[in-house]
């Protein structure tokens, strides 16, 4: 039963590494300078719920909120966002070029 559990997380972990080697081939355009450093950690590939960059059928929703509320939910954070989604230094419309860099289609 060990061997079975260790293949299985061994598993999950080389696919998630495959996935994040793969992710940066996979965006088109140039993403704002922050993306790498801050959103891209979680939304480059979805991580705990995180919308991925480029599925604009996954941002569809959170878009119809509009560009104000989603800049407050980042700057206060969200679910296993934290407050400033790991950008620090972003203004608001850093987060508003991020946000809409995500949420178009790749």
């Amino acid at each position: 039963m060990r061997t079975t559990a260790f293949i299985r997380s061994t598993a999950i972990r080389a696919a998630a590494i495959a996935a994040l080697a793969v992710a940066p081939t996979v965006l088109a355009g140039d993403p704002p300078p922050q993306y790498a450093a801050s959103c891209g950690a979680c939304h480059a590939v979805g991580v705990a719920g995180a919308p991925a960059t480029g599925n604009a059928e996954a941002w569809a929703p959170r878009m119809e909120k509009g560009m104000e509320a989603l800049v407050a939910s980042v700057r206060n954070g969200l679910n296993a966002m934290p407050p400033g989604g790991l950008c620090n230094s972003c203004s608001d419309e850093d987060y508003a070029a991020l946000i809409t860099y995500m949420a178009t289609a790749q």
